[in-house]
């Protein structure tokens, strides 16, 4: 099937295009001076990375194109849905602390998630970097990226926005929360 195989057929491929270059069109602020002709052709030359874009779509959210790296010649893509998407919430911070709890274990980790989709979990300077195309997790939180130093001690790292401020908080890692998901990142 496509999920195992990490590819799209030509109508997945086709209804993901279409939402993506909506979402494109919508939102230019997020990328300026950007052509959405380049990011396709970028995309239909990496059907895995449509696979995990698709992924992202699935699970609540709303990729768009956030930049491009000149020096790699690659697109970022972040989650820019308003709150936390919805399919990745309740769940802890990675494999070890899911493991490590004893009663009511949440269904997956955050790094287990980002891994199957083939994206990479948003760190603190990303989160504050797509704060700046708006308001996101009023409601809701996001895990970022945790430095080992941290993590070792058991603590693992979230953000929001409240007060028109981003906010950096600490938990154990092996935390869960039905308002609180993950955000994450892809280059193609």
């Amino acid at each position: 099937m496509a999920k195992e195989n990490k590819e799209l057929s030509r109508e997945q491929q086709k209804d993901l295009l279409g939402t993506l270059i909506a979402r494109f069109e919508k939102n230019m602020s997020r990328h300026e001076g950007l052509d959405w002709a380049d990011v396709v052709a970028k995309l239909e030359n990496n059907p895995e990375k449509l696979w995990s874009l698709n992924e992202m779509e699935a699970t609540g959210g709303e990729p768009d194109v956030v930049g491009f790296d000149s020096e790699t010649g690659e697109y970022i893509f972040y989650d820019c849905a308003a709150e936390s998407p919805k399919g990745r919430r309740s769940v802890c911070y990675d494999r070890e602390a899911l493991e490590s709890r004893k009663k009511h274990k949440p269904e997956n980790s955050v790094m287990d998630m980002a891994n199957s989709m083939g994206i990479e979990l948003l760190t603190e300077e990303q989160y504050r970097e797509l704060q700046t195309f708006g308001n996101f997790d009023l409601k809701t939180s996001s895990w970022v990226k945790t430095p080992e130093n941290i993590r070792k001690l058991g603590g693992a790292l979230f953000c929001d926005r409240r007060y028109d401020t981003v906010f950096v908080y600490h938990n154990g890692a092996d935390s869960y929360y039905a308002a609180r998901g993950f955000r994450g990142s892809l280059r193609v």
